[in-house]
């Protein structure tokens, strides 16, 4: 007997809810910071991530355990920060039958739209114990400067 990888259900009816209201609101008319990429033959999977904010900078969890820390991108553009890599299949043992399997491998990619503008040159990566932490400080802000009129 072959027991199947489950088909994940929920991330399909996801996807499905996304492309319709990706129809009517377009991404540039909504404010919500984060933006899942559409994932194709070559993007099997998303490691479930956090933003947070606090006074001085950004901070980026995304949970990759067994992935080591060279199959990890990560890419900042103006406000786009995007972390991407691979996830290498476990090679099986000879005798050994799946029954079930549900670790995901392959490549994911994953993008989020900062609130912000940050400063590039400071931003820090760690890595440890399976999760990326990405520490992306804020730029100061423009202090307000009364003009006179002459």
């Amino acid at each position: 007997m072959r027991v199947m990888k489950p088909a994940p259900l929920m991330g399909k009816m996801k996807e499905d809810f996304d492309r319709v209201f990706e129809r009517f609101f377009p991404l540039s008319l909504l404010e919500e910071p984060l933006l899942v990429g559409r994932p194709s033959e070559e993007l099997k999977w998303m490691p479930s991530f956090d933003l947070v904010e606090n006074e001085k900078e950004f901070v980026v969890r995304l949970e990759v355990p067994g992935i080591p820390r060279e199959n990890l991108d990560i890419d900042l553009t103006g406000h786009m920060l995007t972390v991407s890599g691979h996830r290498e299949a476990v090679q099986r043992k000879q005798g050994e039958t799946y029954l079930w399997q549900e670790r995901e491998t392959g490549a994911f990619r994953r993008s989020v739209r900062l609130p912000a503008a940050v400063v590039a040159e400071k931003v820090c990566a760690t890595y440890q114990d399976g999760m990326l932490t990405i520490v992306l400080p804020k730029e100061a802000p423009v202090v307000a400067s009364k003009v006179l009129i002459r």
